[in-house]
């Protein structure tokens, strides 16, 4: 799939403020500082479209994006980023865990993992909730390139070795490099050929 058109719509603190209609939604989701704008930026071929920081948790907003006129790209908050207060946390909580089980137009989510570090708990507790929640998601592994190719083999296997001790079938998952636009064509085929199906 070709991304020929990428617009900012809406930024909203509840699910209730939240586009209506029913295009398709898929949502990318995070520990803060994983490169989530960066990747968003990439795929859909716009440098400025997702807003990136060196000040992790900026996203704090549920953020729909209009691609092609025909889906939305959603930028959910990231999640666990030690600085941002109790009370913004569990702010930014109920906002993810509401839109999850209420948004009805989510078709899939895609979780994004920094590559070059070993499964964290808080990544690993996420996904089980997903899974519990029959909510379906994809990972995405980012950074790629800061790893040497053996390195990130090691890293990318032993990832999926501590995941199949408590899942029976492991999540699809994608090896991206914002920098060297790695993953862009496997991801937005991914989502060409679910919308082809919906």
């Amino acid at each position: 799939m070709e991304i020929t058109s990428a617009s900012f719509v809406i930024s909203s603190a509840s699910v209730e403020t939240c586009p209506t209609g029913n295009l398709p939604e898929y949502a990318f989701i995070g520990r803060s500082n994983v490169g989530k704008s960066s990747l968003i930026n990439m795929l859909t071929n716009k440098r400025k479209l997702a807003k990136t920081s060196s000040r992790p948790g900026k996203t704090q907003l549920i953020n729909h994006f209009l691609i092609n006129d025909s889906w939305h790209l959603v930028d959910l908050p990231g999640y666990g980023y030690a600085k941002t207060s109790k009370k913004d946390r569990r702010k930014f909580q109920h906002l993810i865990t509401s839109y999850f089980k209420e948004r009805t137009q989510l078709i899939s989510a895609f979780v994004l993992v920094d590559s070059r570090h070993n499964p964290q708990k808080i990544d690993l507790e996420f996904m089980e909730w997903m899974g519990e929640n029959q909510i379906p998601f994809s990972i995405i592994f980012t950074k790629s390139d800061k790893l040497k190719p053996g390195a990130l083999e090691r890293n990318l296997e032993f990832y999926k070795e501590t995941l199949r001790q408590t899942w029976a079938e492991l999540p699809l998952f994608f090896t991206t490099s914002s920098v060297k636009r790695k993953g862009q064509e496997e991801i937005l085929t991914y989502i060409h050929n679910i919308n082809q199906q919906l």
